[in-house]
């Protein structure tokens, strides 16, 4: 029978997530703060969320984030749900060699990625926009979505499409009607993760965005260089929950569906 977990391991462990949040807690508290210099509290308001609406800059941003932000996870979901599907299901020469390079841009430092991005745009003549911006988030979007469908399809029983093409379903058929409705959850899980890696990109998007195509992330950084306003607090809490929201909506979702041997 299992002990029962230390009290000085749980202490540790709540001293870490507090070091870890408090931080997080202290802007969203801070965002409903009604003084304007947020040093010190003063009483509770939602005036700086109101104050967000009147921002045209924030308001363009968001337009390009969301536009960005939509164009590649459609791209890479696509892409990367290919490439998991090529990876799972066939054996090549250099297979080994294609699965490594999938963790590279994971683990290679942003600011690498987005200078060679960059020179590569910059040999290409590519103006720089919102199209080298869609084009960088799905250069890194791909590997991520790869690896969460790839996990999904590793946990499939290949059996139910074998049977169903015994029973008079061709290859295609097979596909759609049995693998794509158990590969849903894995797929959609990828697209999540993509949008909010990209929604909440800074660095890389920095280098390859234009002029007129900031996005939000960019114009909430360029708003603190300024001046430190109570907004600031508003937009990065507004951030900070939908990117939270959508990342424990894929964790549940890959998690709640998927099949018994890969849990």
């Amino acid at each position: 029978m299992a002990g029962r977990t230390p009290r000085w391991l749980l202490a540790i462990a709540g001293a870490v997530y507090v070091f870890l949040h408090a931080p997080l807690l202290v802007l969203v508290a801070f965002s409903f703060n009604s003084s304007k210099y947020g040093a010190s509290w003063e009483g509770f308001t939602l005036e700086w969320y109101g104050r967000l609406l009147e921002r045209a800059d924030i308001m363009a941003a968001l337009k390009v984030s969301l536009i960005v932000g939509l164009g590649s996870t459609a791209i890479s979901t696509l892409m990367g749900t290919m490439l998991a599907l090529g990876l799972a299901r066939h054996r090549f020469s250099g297979r080994t060699f294609v699965e490594s390079l999938l963790y590279v841009p994971i683990v290679t430092p942003e600011i690498v990625c987005g200078i060679s991005l960059l020179i590569l745009f910059a040999w290409m003549k590519l103006q720089l926009g919102i199209s080298t911006i869609i084009i960088a988030h799905v250069a890194f979007n791909i590997s991520y979505v790869t690896i969460v469908v790839r996990a999904r399809l590793e946990g499939m029983d290949k059996n139910l499409e074998e049977a169903a093409m015994i029973l008079g379903a061709n290859e295609f058929v097979a596909f759609w009607k049995v693998t794509v409705p158990q590969l849903w959850p894995g797929i959609i899980s990828g697209a999540l993760l993509a949008f909010t890696m990209s929604f909440d990109d800074f660095v890389i998007t920095s280098l390859v965005s234009g002029p007129g195509s900031s996005t939000l992330p960019i114009v909430v950084y360029t708003m603190v260089r300024k001046n430190i306003e109570p907004s600031i607090n508003a937009i990065s809490t507004i951030i900070l929950v939908v990117t939270s929201v959508m990342i424990y909506a894929a964790d549940r979702l890959e998690r709640r569906d998927a099949p018994q041997g890969a849990r």
